[in-house]
């Protein structure tokens, strides 16, 4: 399918994958700012989320990164960076796994190459949080007008404890373009794991950032786009 997709200021294509049960104008907004002076700015909605309606959410990681293909080929865009956060992180992985040909840098976030110790516990409080989610009105009203498609599908589909992709985080093997990961301190599990990716290639970065746990970029919005700045600005020299 083609996805809904914003799209501001003019440059290179930087493409951003937002978070689960985000969309592209509600996610990254701090960074659309920073980057739409120099870059083009591409804010997709991944399928089910915002105007991107669909709700077959079966094999949902393949598909959204076909989706992203078919919408970057429809808008002849031959090559982008790639920024993704949790679910787009994610989603951002995939694609460029399967189409390095169009991925000019990845920059990740909110991912973990391994099935951490204390998975079982952390899904179960992820679910308690879900249901609680689904009991809350005002947030099921607010969601409702967000997207079109039926959001709770995505929680339906994380209550499995098998969700989570690891067959695939568990390496970036394949991904020739420059990889940056940044996350931040106050999660463990996935500052172990962006250090365990730069043992495994030469072409990864890894930033640490303070003060910021899962959700980095929304976090600590100033130093993530600092940092993702002096990385696409190194690509640029390095050309």
């Amino acid at each position: 399918m083609i996805l809904h997709t914003e799209e501001i200021g003019t440059g290179e294509p930087i493409v951003f994958l937002h978070t689960g049960l985000q969309t592209g104008l509600t996610d990254f907004e701090y960074q659309r700012e920073f980057f739409k002076g120099s870059y083009q700015v591409v804010l997709p909605d991944l399928r089910g989320h915002g105007k991107s309606v669909n709700n077959d959410l079966s094999n949902f990681f393949e598909d959204a990164a076909e989706d992203l293909f078919s919408t970057l080929q429809n808008k002849e865009m031959e090559s982008v960076h790639i920024v993704g956060a949790s679910l787009g992180a994610l989603v951002g992985l995939f694609f460029a796994k399967r189409f390095p040909e169009k991925v000019k840098s990845l920059t990740l976030s909110g991912i973990t190459p391994g099935k951490p110790e204390n998975w079982l516990q952390m899904h179960q409080e992820d679910v308690k949080i879900q249901t609680q989610l689904l009991q809350n009105e005002e947030a099921v009203n607010y969601f409702d007008q967000l997207h079109t498609a039926d959001w709770k599908q995505f929680l339906y589909m994380a209550r499995d404890v098998e969700w989570y992709p690891f067959v695939e985080t568990k390496d970036l093997t394949g991904i020739p373009s420059p990889i940056l990961l940044v996350v931040g301190e106050g999660n463990p599990n996935e500052t172990k794991g962006a250090l365990s990716y730069r043992s495994m290639q030469n072409n990864v970065h890894v930033s640490v950032i303070p003060f910021a746990s899962h959700l980095v970029h929304s976090e600590q919005p100033e130093l993530y786009s600092k940092m993702l700045n002096l990385f696409l600005e190194d690509i640029k020299k390095s050309l």
